[in-house]
């Protein structure tokens, strides 16, 4: 079989829903799960789409998502949500909180999300391009287990801490969408090289001995960097505050590995979502000429820049073999799909 494998968009997305069942997840978490991840594939880094959803698979069957939660929301301002995600997935508490967080921003200006109790969030920027695409401003954090040091040599303190930020552009473009982490890279990237067996570049991750390593084996045994230095773990202690702080989550520090045990990591998820002004002020029209003029000037301008538009619902996919795999023998409900 070839290391990737080409398949329609509806096609995986119903062997995805099939595997979500077949690993225990009820019909909200599975349809809630397969619309981030397939949003992902299209539009966001490749690893978080369809591998990572992987992880997802695995923490429905061995306990580190609930399969059934009941995610509870409650109002303590005007224009601030808060949700308790049952220790389920995090997309299922900010689609049942979606259309209060829409109307709030537009009455207010300005409206918060805010979540504990939940599994990772996934691909960050999926958050703030549904708020996107609806006409809001978006800027969103989360965290996770901790996986990076503040400097060489000292303890994992963070996770890798990302955050997204969207402003859209009209009905013309697709927004633009910053989605990145705290560290050197995201940890997906760590995972995707050992399956490969491919080195990472160094300033990436550090192995057990506090080492700067090549090896993507000793990186997920050791630990990753943040970029940028003391500027980067600043970003990651930033984000800290925003999701765990401000939701009440655990530290990433306190909070279970989201890839093995019966734990759930329970983490938290803030997304502010924000009007761009009125309508006649014209905020969207000029911020869509200055991203046209910025790519003149052969600036990279993410979300857009390597994306069509308008984009395609119809056009296949290329899934890594193992991936498409390990979804199968889910769907197919296989004992043992690793």
């Amino acid at each position: 079989m070839a290391d990737e494998i080409e398949i329609e968009q509806k096609e995986i997305e119903e062997l995805a829903l099939k595997a979500c069942r077949g690993a225990g997840a009820d019909e909200a978490s599975a349809q809630a799960l397969v619309d981030a991840t397939l949003s992902a594939a299209r539009f966001g880094p490749a690893t978080l789409g369809f591998p990572h959803m992987v992880d997802y698979l695995n923490s429905f069957r061995e306990g580190r998502i609930n399969c059934a939660p009941v995610p509870t929301l409650t109002r303590p301002y005007p224009a601030m949500l808060v949700s308790d995600a049952d220790g389920g997935v995090a997309q299922l508490g900010f689609d049942l909180a979606f259309s209060d967080i829409v109307d709030a921003a537009r009455s207010f200006g300005i409206a918060m999300f805010t979540q504990t109790n939940s599994y990772t969030a996934g691909e960050l920027g999926y958050f703030v391009r549904r708020l996107a695409k609806v006409g809001l401003v978006g800027l969103a954090a989360t965290n996770a287990n901790a996986m990076v040091v503040s400097k060489p040599g000292g303890p994992s303190v963070f996770s890798t801490n990302p955050m997204a930020f969207g402003f859209p552009l009209g009905e013309t473009s697709l927004p633009l969408i910053i989605d990145q982490a705290s560290s050197a890279t995201a940890f997906v990237n760590i995972v995707a090289a050992a399956a490969e067996g491919r080195p990472i570049p160094k300033g990436w991750a550090l192995d057990t001995n506090g080492a700067d390593t090549e090896d993507p084996e000793k990186a997920l045994g050791g630990a990753l960097l943040p970029f940028g230095g003391r500027k980067g773990a600043n970003v990651a202690l930033l984000v800290e505050m925003l999701s765990a702080g401000l939701s009440g989550g655990p530290w990433s520090i306190d909070t279970a590995d989201f890839r093995s045990g019966s734990t759930r990591p329970a983490v938290g998820l803030t997304v502010l979502a924000m009007m761009p002004g009125p309508p006649e002020h014209g905020r969207v029209a000029r911020a869509h000429a200055q991203t046209r003029r910025l790519a003149g000037l052969d600036v990279y301008i993410p979300g857009i820049s390597k994306s069509e538009f308008p984009p395609s619902h119809t056009k296949k996919l290329m899934i890594p073999a193992a991936i498409y795999e390990a979804i199968h023998a889910f769907a197919a409900g296989r004992s043992d799909p690793k």
